[in-house]
């Protein structure tokens, strides 16, 4: 078969080529053509030192020189080119202590993860794939390169990608894979929890958010943070069909824990507080009922952004009800929703920045600066919520009167 390539990267082999070194797109940008995706990195690996890949291509940028990495810019896109290495030690469970150049482009495709990931092409010499990737690719499977204990013992956060590309691929992991990542488990704790909570998030972000559950399948739970480890596999359920927005699926996966649990949760896996502060608001919400008065919607809406309003209607949605009662329940959210669109259409009032009055104008009226203006201020904003029509600001002031 012949993988398309774009023209930078085409022409990248082709000058290496042409001056007797050999060089090869690699890695991710090949397991996704052959999986019929658009890759977004397309990387190349190639016999030439990186000194030589300097001197050929002029202005370069050292994205990873001590490993070998050079960045060679074609417009606007970036193509990472890389010497054939073999890794030295792995001495703290993630990256080498030192890595030595090779010309053999088996040894290095044999240091790669996953057989999926370990293949290369140019339209010289087809498809490299010693390890059988491309058969795996057919089958479905997740297979390290070699032995997975030693794979995973090199690098930790192996362990989580392979759960990662299964569910992101839809994938079995083989046997001897599996084993070797419960095995190596313990060496997740060597992992930062930034690196975790990526391929935790990558994880739900893909077609298959439950295999989530697979974490607990394997007992690595204990090794990423005790909050997550504390959560009940059982009740973990995220419906696929919601959007792959970060904060909502990891809404969905902790909506069964108390908001403080599910910020907990996420505090310990160095979550950004933007998406912590979403979540806590999400977990919370989507258990309290919303009237189906235009006034209880408003002050629904009146909680959270617009976007954070719908999302928040998704997630209800999304939860599993009694079966009786789902379809009635389904009815009353769709009521809602229809609700909220002709609130925003009008322009209704539902916060204090859309009130007519200000805490200024109810000094200048004569209040007295303090406590009774912001709870004066919260009184006329459950009047608007109920009449909406009066939010102006003499209609207020001879309200108070």
């Amino acid at each position: 078969m012949m993988i398309q390539m774009p023209y930078g990267a085409q022409e990248i082999l082709e000058k290496l080529n042409s001056h007797g070194f050999e060089a090869y797109i690699v890695g991710g940008c090949v397991r996704d053509s052959l999986l019929g995706a658009k890759p977004k990195d397309w990387d190349i690996t190639t016999s030439a030192k990186p000194e030589e890949v300097k001197s050929l291509f002029g202005r370069t940028i050292d994205t990873g020189i001590q490993h070998g990495t050079v960045t060679i810019m074609r417009g606007k896109q970036g193509y990472e080119v890389t010497t054939y290495r073999i890794d030295g030690e792995y001495e703290d469970k993630r990256r080498p202590k030192t890595v030595a150049f090779t010309s053999s482009l088996e040894e290095d495709l044999k240091r790669r993860d996953f057989t999926i990931n370990a293949m290369a092409y140019s339209h010289r010499d087809g498809l490299i794939d010693i390890f059988g990737g491309a058969n795996d690719i057919k089958e479905g499977r997740i297979r390290c390169v070699g032995t997975a204990v030693e794979r995973f013992t090199e690098d930790a956060l192996r362990i989580l990608r392979a759960l990662r590309f299964s569910a992101q691929l839809g994938f079995v992991i083989e046997e001897s894979t599996w084993n070797g990542l419960k095995k190596i488990g313990p060496n997740l704790a060597y992992v930062s929890k930034e690196r975790i909570q990526t391929e935790l998030t990558k994880l739900l972000l893909s077609p298959h958010p439950n295999q989530i559950r697979q974490v607990f399948a394997c007992g690595l739970e204990s090794y990423l943070s005790p909050a997550f480890a504390r959560l009940a596999p059982e009740v973990l359920f995220i419906d696929p069909s919601l959007p792959s927005w970060k904060y909502l699926r990891w809404a969905s996966c902790l909506k069964e824990q108390s908001p403080q649990e599910g910020a907990e949760v996420l505090k310990e896996l160095k979550m950004d507080n933007d998406t912590i502060c979403k979540v806590k608001l999400l977990v919370q919400m989507c258990h309290e009922p919303i009237g189906l008065s235009p006034a209880d919607v408003r002050r629904a809406m009146g909680q959270m952004t617009e976007e954070l309003f719908d999302s928040l209607l998704l997630l209800k949605r999304s939860m599993k009800g009694i079966e009786e009662t789902e379809s009635s329940r389904l009815r009353e959210l769709d009521e809602i929703r229809q609700l909220s669109q002709e609130i925003r259409l009008r322009g209704d009032c539902i916060n204090l920045k859309m009130l007519a009055v200000t805490g200024s104008d109810l000094i200048a009226w004569g209040m007295k600066p303090g406590k009774e203006v912001g709870e004066t201020l919260n009184r006329l904003l459950d009047y608007v919520l109920q009449h909406p029509e009066q939010n102006q600001k003499d209609i207020l002031l001879e309200y108070l009167q």
